[in-house]
């Protein structure tokens, strides 16, 4: 079948998007391609179909857990095996998995970054028949870009053992992180394809106001619809969205600090709709396809161009109006300088912090390779007195160095290993028949549990004794206090991994170069984010383009400096004389002018429907000229 074909069948679309097409000949030719398309372009497509077409495996790499499980259940309602591994899987799932990848019938294996480098999946390589590696988010893997991942250095390693072309994608990648990309990757011929960044239905705004509150709650209440309310710290995510609900809007919050449960649950929550505005910080919308987004507004300025323009593209992915608006003052860039200060501690501040955190868990100089460490920042800092936010950015750095990695609010499976032997275990007066049961259950289903830790599913083995989840935990328990099984239960906690082991002071290189590069780069990016919401000149579309390389370009129409120039043309232009700008909404500016008995002005019509946070379509002039055309309403006063 032809790529259109594929398309039809499994999609039922007749066309491509712009440059889909384009990126998928490049895929079928055995290029390796770098594909950059904003959120909300169809990326997805762009690998899938190839993959559907070539014989073997699709090897889809991806940090996104919620974009993994969406995809492979999307894939497989339209007839498509698909398989994951990622956080939280048992040695055993990850094996069947790669199994199953390996012999069975499966054209897709999406698995986790931090998963490449692990001895299992290395073991399977060799009989893997990959036929494409696909790299999501793949500005992760540039050092230069926003969001580096250590993680992501090691599929530039996998093309050493794997004969495949690669397709990187991306939505936000300037040309220097694009060329950074094809080199960690090892393209064999560098090839970017970008469709254009433009968002035609998505109107960019920018309010610089004290009051920020009131700004959030007009957008809240006047556009219909779902949206999403960005701010940097988790007690301002809980604070507004306390608010929204005392004035009756349904809004929840969503931040790292919620455990997993919580999370699942308020994310199902807003796709289906029973929470209307989500307040989160950017732990939320990574990989998460609701195309209805109304409106995604910034409470805080974000660090980064990059940053925004992905966050605010989450809105109106389905093409119709919708709007991403930024509310600052004096005191965000007082905070973003700040901000850029402390994001890049001292290299002596970043040694001792490295000798610190050894010190903490007792770790010896020339031990720890290997070490995975729970971790609480909190503890840390209170036991030598330092400052959260230096040392948090001290632990990025060391990251980024290769001394370390920094995983912040890992899910912790329980794991539990029955530590008598089995001839023994039925000689003990256990307490319940519920703990017969459970030792039942778990010996048929972890056949290895004897010999080591083994993660169980609670809510399996839980259901199969016929007990709750607290139930379950509660039983376990008493069988650890009874000395019959080693017990460790779950957790969300911090973690670190240890790359090396400890070494002495003055020995621990922290790539002065490379931290003067990447310190450059940070307040590059940020003065560019200032500059986005400082200035009223230029377009805001077209900012945001020219960032990110785009040149040839026009001015979008519908941001609040475009709009504001169409205002000042009202001052000096006859209304019939404006240009066509189709349909608006009529029922709101009849009833408007209703309102006022016929007696209004075309400033006031500025005012109210000229604020996109009320909700109201950009064309309002032209339909008001034709409300006066055909006599509908009466003509306004100068």
């Amino acid at each position: 079948m032809s790529p259109s074909e594929v398309l039809k069948e499994y999609w039922g679309y007749g066309s491509f998007r712009p440059m889909q097409g384009e990126i998928i000949s490049a895929a079928l030719e055995g290029r390796d391609v770098l594909a950059i398309m904003p959120t909300g372009g169809g990326k997805s497509v762009c690998f899938q179909v190839p993959g559907l077409m070539a014989g073997g495996v699709t090897l889809v790499v991806t940090p996104l857990i919620a974009l993994m499980k969406d995809q492979v259940l999307n894939l497989e309602k339209r007839g498509v095996r698909a398989l994951a591994i990622h956080a939280g899987m048992s040695r055993h799932e990850v094996d069947l998995a790669l199994n199953n990848a390996a012999y069975g019938d499966y054209k897709f294996l999406y698995l986790s970054p931090e998963r490449i480098g692990t001895r299992l999946f290395q073991s399977y390589l060799d009989v893997l028949s990959i036929s494409y590696i696909v790299v999501d988010e793949a500005h992760c893997i540039s050092q230069w870009g926003y969001d580096f991942r250590p993680d992501y250095l090691k599929i530039g390693e996998l093309r050493q053992r794997v004969d495949a072309p690669v397709m990187a994608l991306t939505a936000t990648a300037t040309p220097s992180v694009a060329d950074d990309i094809m080199d960690k990757l090892s393209f064999r011929e560098k090839l970017v394809l970008k469709s254009g960044f433009e968002r035609p239905n998505l109107s960019y705004v920018v309010r610089h106001v004290e009051d920020k509150n009131s700004q959030i709650l007009n957008i809240c209440r006047g556009v219909p619809g779902s949206g999403i309310v960005y701010a940097r710290s988790r007690a301002k995510c809980e604070e507004l969205a306390s608010m929204l609900r005392a004035v009756g809007i349904r809004a929840g919050f969503y931040h790292g600090g919620l455990g997993p449960r919580a999370r699942s649950e308020r994310q199902e929550a807003w796709k289906e709709g029973l929470i209307q505005v989500m307040v989160c910080t950017n732990a939320f919308g990574m990989g998460i396809d609701k195309p209805d987004v109304r409106f995604v507004a910034h409470y805080d300025l974000p660090e980064s161009p990059e940053a925004y323009f992905q966050e605010a593209g989450r809105a109106g992915r389905d093409g119709k109006r919708s709007y991403a608006l930024l509310v600052w003052n004096g005191t965000d860039l007082r905070r973003h300088s700040q901000i850029g200060s402390v994001s890049f501690p001292l290299l002596g501040y970043i040694e001792d912090v490295y000798q610190k955190l050894h010190a903490f868990f007792g770790i010896p100089y020339d031990a720890g390779i290997g070490r995975q460490l729970k971790f609480s920042l909190e503890d840390f800092c209170k036991a030598y007195s330092l400052m959260r936010s230096p040392v948090f950015h001290a632990l990025k750095y060391l990251e980024r160095s290769g001394h370390l990695t920094y995983s912040e609010e890992v899910d912790i499976p329980t794991k539990v290993r029955i530590s008598v032997d089995r001839k023994s275990l039925y000689d003990i007066d256990l307490q319940s028949q519920e703990m017969v049961s459970l030792l039942d259950v778990l010996m048929r289903t972890y056949p290895g549990i004897f010999s080591f830790l083994q993660t169980i599913d609670e809510e399996y083995v839980a259901g199969r004794i016929g007990t709750t989840v607290p139930g379950l935990r509660q039983s376990l328990y008493s069988l650890s206090l009874e000395h019959v099984i080693s017990y460790v239960p779950a957790a969300h906690s911090d973690v670190v991994s240890l790359h090396h082991d400890r070494l002495r002071p003055g020995n621990v290189d922290l790539m002065p170069e490379r931290y003067e590069m990447l310190r450059d780069n940070y307040n590059a990016r940020s003065e560019a984010m200032i500059g986005y919401a400082s200035q009223e000149e230029e377009c805001r579309s077209r900012y945001l383009l020219r960032y990110f390389g785009q040149t040839e370009t026009q001015d979008c129409g519908s941001c609040d400096v475009c709009r504001g120039r169409q205002a000042q043309a009202v001052r000096t232009v006859d209304l019939p004389d404006l240009p066509a700008c189709g349909t608006a909404p009529a029922d709101q500016l009849i009833e408007f002018i209703g309102d006022r008995g016929g007696v209004y002005t075309v400033r006031e019509i500025v005012a109210e429907f000229g604020n996109p946070a009320k909700g109201y379509s950009h064309d309002y002039l032209e339909v008001l000229r034709h409300l006066i055309d055909d006599g509908t309403v009466p003509p306004y006063r100068c």
